[in-house]
């Protein structure tokens, strides 16, 4: 049997798949699919993984009401199989504290992907709707399976993790292509080429010609390509000569983070950490004007706590400011008892002043904040940060005034995830810093698939990203998505660094998702003429 021969076989046998079978199958196609994102970046299975999709979806027609259940149902199985190894390591932050935690593991780890395999159910049903019998249907895929993406992003405040389009950010070349038409676009994109296989197994009856759509997808993976490594060369790193960038990684146990009895014991690491020598010309915190410390750095209220910003002040040289992460007690009368707190960041000079504050916006649901959350309270559970009534989210997006330094935007923790909700308009920043706490998550691939949504940040806006993170990954990211500097995960230390310079704004960063809300238009207008001529 010659190859293509083969090739068509398996995928006939894969459409006839029924049952138990076809479940298993979809389950195993996604969490192989799921290597396509960091620390792996092995996104050439997506061309195996995804016809596979096409092929279940084209079977789907074997059931009742045209197939649109079964291919839902054949969705939430593979969006099982995707979610769960791609997102195991949130089971981390529930031993953290075990004795109160550990018995909801078990629920995060499985009930998560659950939820979220909804939003791939409800792609694979509405590209079943639209399905045709030629190359056309891939289309019907990539569209509406963008569609779900972009909804998973949005919905009960949104968790657009790992979505599909990021399997195109590696390599860097590639990633490139997100400065024109951002993550949503890159989706799209990505599950249309990754898809385009499964034409082959079409006949050439009626003048059809299955070669076309692969051929065209790889032309345009070697366009993006091509692009990428123009735009790279181009436009190289460019560094402001008077920011002086210190980012200090403690590496510090979650326990001590919330443990206020720890509160001499963070410090000392802090000033120590900070005031390193990085080599052999290095005089410490000295040789630096922005000292950055990661998310929720202490077990306190930072500004309530004289003798801590005394010490501070004596640490940073005149001239030096320091950017950290704190809770915040909100204002209210003294002697009112604190119950709630803001998740900030802090701009303090060398005189120990706030210069200026920046409260979270999006926070994270069940860890900042919980769904209902008197409700919740009453039968008895609480985040896992156990800030009672949660945490207060701020009021608006903004950036922040920096002595030595262009304008920043400020981004905690996984408020970097978000595209095209991180810029205001009219209020656009030299730079970004993402202060994060990845120490929840462990050694695990979760802190790499954070680095790696960040940096498409960086790429879309056209903006350096200054990530600092208490266990790592913390690095200096310039404009186009290279890594200028790292501090690895799990690790230890401090990182020196200038700030790169940003570039003009790109394409996506003045138009937002303008452009692949036409392009998807476009696309369910074309797919519905070829359903319709059939």
């Amino acid at each position: 049997m010659t190859a293509p021969s083969k090739f068509r076989s398996i995928g006939l046998a894969i459409i006839l798949t029924w049952g138990w079978k076809r479940a298993l199958l979809a389950l195993l196609a996604g969490a192989l699919s799921s290597l396509a994102m960091a620390p792996f970046n092995a996104w050439p299975i997506l061309f195996l993984t995804l016809p596979v999709a096409v092929w279940q979806i084209d079977g789907a027609a074997a059931g009742r009401w045209r197939g649109v259940p079964a291919a839902a149902l054949t969705g939430w199985w593979f969006g099982l199989g995707y979610f769960v190894p791609g997102l195991y390591w949130i089971g981390y932050a529930f031993l953290v504290d075990a004795p109160t935690f550990a018995w909801l593991m078990p629920f995060a780890i499985l009930g998560l992907p659950a939820y979220l395999a909804l939003f791939m159910a409800l792609g694979f049903a509405l590209a079943r709707l639209l399905w045709t019998r030629d190359a056309s249907r891939v289309i019907a895929l990539a569209a509406n399976l963008t569609m779900s993406e972009w909804l998973r992003g949005q919905a009960l405040t949104g968790f657009p993790w790992n979505a599909l389009g990021y399997a195109l950010s590696e390599p860097l070349a590639l990633a490139q292509t997100a400065s024109l038409i951002g993550l949503w676009g890159l989706t799209f994109l990505a599950v249309a080429i990754f898809a385009s296989p499964a034409v082959l197994i079409d006949g050439t009856s009626r003048g059809r010609k299955p070669w076309v759509a692969p051929a065209l997808a790889l032309t345009v993976l070697l366009a993006m390509t091509v692009f990428g490594a123009i735009r790279l060369t181009r436009q190289p790193t460019v560094m402001l000569a008077n920011t002086k960038l210190r980012i200090m990684q403690p590496d510090l146990q979650q326990d001590a983070k919330f443990n206020y009895g720890a509160k001499a014991e963070v410090m000392k690491k802090y000033l120590t950490l900070s005031d390193r020598a990085s080599g052999p010309q290095s005089t410490g915190v000295k040789d630096v004007n922005i000292l950055i410390w990661p998310e929720s750095a202490f077990p306190f209220f930072l500004t309530r706590e004289a003798d801590v910003m005394a010490e501070i002040a004596d640490l940073l040289p005149k001239g030096t400011v320091l950017i950290t992460g704190s809770v915040r007690a909100p204002d209210v009368p003294p002697g009112t008892r604190i119950t709630r707190a803001y998740n900030s960041i802090y701009v303090i000079d060398h005189d120990g002043n706030v210069l200026s504050v920046y409260d979270k916006l999006h926070l994270v649901p069940f860890g900042e904040f919980l769904p209902f959350q008197n409700l919740m309270e009453k039968i008895g559970f609480e985040q896992l940060t156990k800030v009672q009534g949660g945490f207060i989210p701020g009021a608006r997006r903004r950036s922040m005034d920096v002595p030595n330094a262009p304008r920043m935007l400020p981004l905690i923790c996984y408020e970097a995830i978000f595209p095209g909700d991180v810029v205001e308009r009219g209020d656009r920043p030299g730079w970004i810093v993402n202060l994060t706490n990845d120490g929840w998550f462990g050694i695990s691939t979760g802190p790499y698939q954070h680095l790696q949504q960040a940096r498409l940040r960086a790429i879309e806006q056209g903006l350096p990203l200054v990530r600092a993170a208490n266990t790592g990954i913390s690095a200096v990211i310039d404009p186009l998505g290279r890594v200028v500097a790292q501090l690895g995960l799990g690790l230890e230390g401090v990182l020196d660094s200038r700030l790169p310079a940003a570039i003009a704004p790109t394409p996506y960063a003045r138009t937002g998702d303008i452009p692949i809300a036409i392009l998807l238009a476009g696309a369910w207008l074309f797919v519905i003429r070829r359903r319709s001529a059939k």
